[in-house]
């Protein structure tokens, strides 16, 4: 499974960070930072940081 985030859309809402704490964090100064090829054991908790981003801006591929 691969993990894309549109940073033009992300707004940092932090949200995919509740959802999938193992994929998504904040960094020191705010910004999303994220892991792009996690695993398919996390797939379930992406597809919710997805549904529940507010910008609708991760996609999940394969």
């Amino acid at each position: 499974m691969k993990v894309a985030v549109d940073m033009n859309k992300c707004q940092d809402h932090g949200q995919c960070v509740f959802a999938a704490p193992d994929v998504f964090r904040l960094d020191d100064s705010g910004r999303l930072a994220y892991l792009s090829d996690p695993g398919d054991a996390f797939r379930a908790d992406v597809e919710e940081a997805a549904d529940v981003c507010p910008m609708q801006a991760i996609r999940i591929e394969a």
